[in-house]
């Protein structure tokens, strides 16, 4: 059974294998309450998975040590058991989704684990991680259904009160559901009043669906930016720990995540990957109900591939009004681009793409449509700049 002794234990086991992440104050993250960031994106391997798989593996007989050990991941679990299995010289194989990000299949290589790839997402993994342990003899370190993995995740509520004493509420991403109840079960032994809120992708919304059915759902597929809780299917011991000790758990869309990412970056100068900023957009669009309250988001990870990085940033730039395109139609005739151009200008936006139509079918003969991309500062600004490009005569539209 998962007790608060165990976790002490973990945090004692971990000690010189884990890094006692920082919790930062992030004041512009929350306009009604005041957040701080708890910062496994900085952990060893770059996510919070190092604390269960480590646990886990110090718990091995020398008889599961000697036949070596396979997990399945969508990458940060997989770097996690790969450096507590190289740490303690035991053989490991790792089963990742092909589409896991590159960045996290070459870094699990680096830290001496074998690797297979699987067609499919996590749970296409897990099957064949579960078939090779049949067939080799391995010893299956499960992500997250596991009471020791929970244990160590659990370490990180310790860490909280330690750094917060005084918080009121805890924002978890979840996944399979091991990093939430292992801090849920340690917040609420050591204090009932603090609220336990969980996040996931509104395209991977198991936890969600199976609170509600009260029983494990398995989805029927997932799809979302945060590659790390993209998982079809709770686990049953964290189903039930968050049963028991979480509050509420709700969603958020990509959108919202890549608007978090954005956020970090610019304000906090912090790198997370989609699951890791899952946290932060429950509180910055409003899903987690924690006005005037002290509120710990757990950003669980930062290892994003930089090659969808920039188009992540796109999208947060989008969801955050920074940016806009719209398409005026012209009189095909002197002075109007200067007039569109003078517009713009007197508004304060910074135009950073043009392209000029003439001929196409749905135009007039006479006419012209001027597609333009622009730098804004806030939804604001954006209704400021269509007021004015309105109140100049002028018919767009934005796309």
């Amino acid at each position: 059974m998962l007790t608060l002794d165990e976790i002490y234990r973990a945090a004692y086991v971990l000690r010189n294998v884990i890094r006692r992440t920082d919790m930062i104050l992030a004041p512009n993250l929350g306009s009604d309450c005041s957040v701080y960031l708890k910062t496994e994106n900085l952990q060893v391997t770059g996510s919070f998975k190092v604390r269960g798989a480590a646990f886990k593996i110090s718990k091995l007989t020398e008889e599961e040590r000697a036949r070596g050990v396979i997990a399945c991941s969508a990458g940060n679990h997989a770097q996690g058991v790969a450096l507590a299995a190289a740490k303690n010289d035991i053989r490991s194989l790792i089963c990742l989704p092909d589409g896991a990000p590159i960045s996290k299949v070459e870094a699990t290589k680096r830290y001496g684990a074998e690797v297979c790839l699987v067609p499919g997402v996590y749970d296409d993994a897990y099957n064949k991680a579960l078939e090779l342990r049949d067939e080799k003899g391995y010893t299956f370190i499960h992500p997250f259904d596991d009471e020791d993995v929970i244990a160590g995740q659990g370490t990180i509520g310790l860490e909280i009160f330690e750094q917060l004493p005084d918080v009121d509420a805890v924002v978890v991403p979840i996944g399979g559901g091991g990093l939430i109840s292992g801090i849920a079960y340690a917040v609420k032994q050591l204090d009932p009043g603090v609220k336990v809120y969980g996040v996931q992708a509104a395209g991977a919304p198991g936890m969600v669906q199976s609170l509600a059915d009260d029983k494990v759902v398995r989805l029927d597929g997932v799809h979302t930016i945060a590659d790390g809780i993209a998982v079809k299917q709770p686990g049953e011991l964290p189903f039930a720990v968050c049963r028991d000790f979480v509050d509420e758990v709700v969603t958020v869309s990509d959108d919202e995540i890549a608007a978090a990412i954005l956020a970090l970056i610019e304000q906090q100068k912090l790198i997370t990957e989609g699951a890791g900023a899952a946290s932060v957009a429950a509180v910055m669009f409003g899903k987690v109900p924690v006005k005037g309250r002290k509120v710990c988001c757990i950003l669980s990870g930062g290892n994003i591939d930089v090659s969808i990085l920039s188009r992540v940033i796109e999208r947060g730039l989008l969801k955050s009004g920074r940016t806009l395109s719209i398409q005026v139609e012209l009189v095909d005739k002197p002075g109007q681009l200067k007039l569109v151009a003078d517009v713009l200008s007197k508004e304060g936006a910074n135009i950073t793409l043009t392209h000029h139509e003439k001929a196409t079918e749905d135009i007039d003969i006479t006419g012209t449509y001027l597609r333009i991309t622009m730098e804004t500062k806030n939804f604001e600004h954006i209704a400021r700049i269509e007021r004015a490009l309105t109140e100049a005569g002028l018919r767009f539209k934005t796309f």
